[in-house]
């Protein structure tokens, strides 16, 4: 499941990335250096055992790829994806918004966001620590932290 998001997200980017890759390996009139370049986008362990034979094989398939085929383009996907971080974006500014239309005193409405914030910052901070394989507690309490830094600086300035 997390990893079917991560691609939603980064997709483009890696199709993108894709293209260039091939157009270079394409434009490399010696083989050696195409090589050198397929073995170093493989993941390390794979690029060590892959034989030159092998490497030649992948360079010819590059090189038998359409031209048109190696222009990126949005597709499906990555637009389902650009619309839910505009609704997830939407929707995180309800809970600090809220407070300014409950509260008749604006001071009050203000420091109520901005804790609704930091409390948004710690469970964003727990969540994307266990999708990363880091420390939830520590991570929350570092976005905290940033949180009350940043809330610190908006109260200096005379927000």
């Amino acid at each position: 499941m997390a990893a079917s998001h991560a691609r939603i997200g980064c997709g483009n980017l890696k199709r993108g990335r894709n293209a260039v890759i091939a157009r270079a390996v394409r434009e490399l009139s010696n083989r050696e250096d195409a090589h050198r370049i397929i073995a170093d986008e493989l993941p390390p362990l794979l690029g060590s055992i892959f034989q030159p034979a092998q490497l030649e094989f992948i360079r010819e398939r590059i090189s038998q790829i359409p031209a048109s085929d190696l222009r990126p383009g949005l597709t499906g996907r990555d637009w389902l994806g650009a619309f839910g971080v505009c609704i997830l974006v939407v929707l995180s500014t309800f809970p600090v918004v809220i407070p300014f239309i409950v509260f008749g005193d604006a001071r009050l409405a203000l420091r109520t966001s901005n804790a609704f914030a930091v409390v948004l910052l710690f469970i964003c901070g727990i969540l994307f620590a266990r999708h990363a394989g880091l420390w939830p507690w520590t991570t929350g309490v570092i976005m905290v932290a940033i949180g009350a830094a940043l809330v610190s600086v908006a109260i200096a300035l005379g927000g």
